[in-house]
């Protein structure tokens, strides 16, 4: 099989410790993948992203960025889906990932009208989910984790909806058979998910949000981490066509 890409759109927090790692290290790791299967590529550091036909599937990353800063980078690489999401490979986009593919396929991102969202929430799904690859068999609801100021606002034409919560209207959506966005965090454990409420205890304060309780109320997500390890399996089986 060809090296899945990572699209890594920035850094993770400075306060997680190096030894834990960043983005790239806990997709590949849930995803049950080794180093040498992937190729990351740092857009946000002007790393060129690879052609089309030398990778069997993609994963875009979260960021500290918004989408709606139009950094070139980020415009570069909606560019880049678009024109290459005709290859019909896998793709998810997690986080700012899901927002990218969103915006890059004619949908509309911007700030949460529901204000920021973060902790461990539940994920609702609806009965798009019931023959979707990714998604099938998993609880109708489960629990995952989320950390996000923006939202896509507006889902592109002939998107599919596939889940939300209680703040956020599309935390899932599929475009085609092959194509995914998700708002939460299937990457991260709970002690990423509290150095990131620890760091945006600003903004939650003043949304009339408790971090001390959000970190308190931080549970497991293990049908949340299960996504990826299915990506990988989607990636594989499409390989092998």
């Amino acid at each position: 099989m060809k090296p899945i890409l990572i699209i890594k759109t920035g850094q993770a927090l400075s306060s997680i410790p190096a030894e834990k790692g960043n983005f790239e290290d806990w997709i590949i790791s849930k995803m049950g993948i080794s180093r040498e299967q992937a190729i990351i590529a740092e857009v946000y550091n002007g790393f060129d992203l690879p052609p089309w036909d030398e990778v069997s599937g993609i994963v875009i990353t979260g960021s500290s960025s918004m989408v709606t800063e139009g950094h070139d980078w980020s415009e570069k690489t909606a560019k880049w889906l678009v024109n290459g999401i005709k290859k019909d490979l896998p793709i998810l986009g997690i986080c700012y990932g899901h927002q990218l593919l969103a915006y890059a396929l004619g949908g509309e991102v911007g700030k949460n009208p529901q204000g920021c969202e973060f902790g461990t929430v539940n994920i609702y799904f609806n009965d798009n989910t019931l023959d979707d690859q990714l998604f099938r068999g998993l609880p109708q609801t489960i629990k995952a984790h989320v950390c996000h100021q923006q939202s896509v606002l507006k889902l592109p034409d002939n998107a599919i909806a596939l889940g939300f919560s209680e703040r956020d209207n599309y935390q899932a959506f599929r475009m085609g058979d092959r194509v995914w966005g998700v708002q939460f965090h299937p990457e991260f454990d709970g002690d990423v998910l509290r150095d990131y409420i620890n760091y945006d205890r600003e903004p939650l304060l003043k949304d009339q949000q408790d971090p001390d309780r959000l970190i308190e109320e931080i549970l497991d997500t293990p049908h949340s981490h299960e996504i990826l390890k299915r990506f990988t399996k989607v990636v594989k089986e499409v390989a092998s066509v």
